[in-house]
């Protein structure tokens, strides 16, 4: 087992190499690393209530669940007080939704909802109209629905409860319907923006270059790390045809500059290394101390026979300590070895993912390591 997971770890540092082999598919388009300027989004929230849970929702001290439900009845013209209405099948939520900027009225979206009170689940329940507006303040759509949460929560009567999955924030494809654009017209102008996901001064200009080989008088410039103006030629406004051509420049492959970054989660134990990752030269001993500590108890009683209050039961622990080094070994690293080498190497150490974290960040206290390290 202990095996297993060092080989998984060098295969996910490996990876970084292996994904940066120069081959025709491994090379992605424009459109797998970067948008076009009229292809953002708003972010959308809302306040709504979930309706037929299963006895899972909010309990009746949860003043603004309450509050809203008898807001809702009243506007349907029936009147109920306060104090007679019951909450335990209605939840209160947060809806959000992500809307594209290029969104026309009536298309559909994905909405969140996650539990405001104190439900216990909202397995089972439907979303009734709830506006969503964006940092405007303005609404732009109305989201209702089923929710999905893709699991489930039960209890039993003596504490005893089995869950899969999170019940408590759930999803409504297509839930929401936009009623308001965003205000971003058609491509009307006389240039296209190409914005980079992550900016980086050579993959902008790798673009610029790349667009500028594929097309015949094409001007594509790139003006900071994060954006490439392309000019749209003179018969493709005439034709009407831009989005022919904007689709053609998505296509074309650029190969994208990566930053030499380690990334670690300390939580998993799991190590991504890019290709550009390098270590120079360098030796390492990696050993361990193990410390087992053992303890039982042990019950003394008075011996026999012995006078009425002069002798008591005592319970005391007994404990073993016991300590073990791990033998080291040294691994020598030439300069500017490879990521694969270094995963063969650290696997050749026998060390654990903890192990490689910790040899990574003495690396860089070394300034062995050109690379950045990320800790998620």
């Amino acid at each position: 087992m202990r095996r297993n997971v060092l080989l998984s770890v060098g295969l996910l540092v490996a990876l970084g190499f292996c994904l940066g082999t120069d081959t025709a598919a491994a090379i992605p388009r424009i459109k797998d690393i970067s948008r076009v300027g009229t292809d953002g989004e708003i972010r959308l929230i809302g306040y709504g209530l979930v309706v037929g849970l299963d006895g899972t929702g909010d309990s009746k001290g949860t003043e603004f669940t309450v509050q809203s439900v008898t807001n809702m009845l009243t506007r349907m013209g029936i009147t109920v007080p306060k104090n007679k209405v019951k909450t335990k099948n209605v939840a209160a939520a947060i809806v959000s939704a992500e809307m594209p900027l290029t969104a026309r009225v009536g298309t559909r979206i994905d909405v969140t909802v996650s539990s405001l009170g104190d439900a216990k689940s909202l397995e089972g329940g439907t979303l009734l109209l709830s506006p969503l507006k964006g940092t405007d303040n303005k609404f732009y759509a109305t989201a209702q629905g089923p929710v999905s949460v893709g699991g489930f929560k039960a209890a039993g009567a003596g504490g005893d409860q089995i869950s899969k999955n999170y019940t408590l924030v759930g999803r409504i494809p297509s839930g929401a319907v936009v009623e308001a654009e965003a205000g971003v017209g058609g491509l009307q102008s006389d240039y296209v923006d190409i914005m980079l996901f992550y900016p980086d001064y050579t993959t902008a200009s790798r673009i610029s270059k790349a667009i500028t080989m594929a097309f015949d008088d094409i001007e594509a410039v790139a003006l900071d790390p994060a954006m490439v103006r392309v000019t749209l030629p003179e018969e493709v406004r005439m034709s009407g045809a831009v989005v022919d051509f904007i689709a053609k420049v998505e296509t074309t492959r650029v190969h994208p500059d990566v930053a030499a970054i380690v990334v670690i989660n300390e939580k998993t134990g799991t190590i991504v290394a890019g290709d550009n990752v390098t270590i120079g030269a360098v030796a390492i001993a990696h050993g361990g101390l193990s410390i087992e500590i053992r303890s039982w108890p042990v019950i003394s009683q008075p011996p026999a026979f012995s006078a009425k209050g002069t002798g008591q039961t005592v319970v005391t622990e007994d404990s073993h300590i016991q300590a073990e080094v791990e033998q080291s070994r040294l691994v020598a690293f030439d300069e500017s070895s490879s990521v694969a080498e270094v995963a063969r190497a650290l696997n050749a150490l026998g060390v654990s993912p903890r192990d490689i974290i910790a040899i990574f960040q003495a690396l860089k206290e070394a300034g062995a390591l050109r690379a950045r390290i990320k800790i998620i």
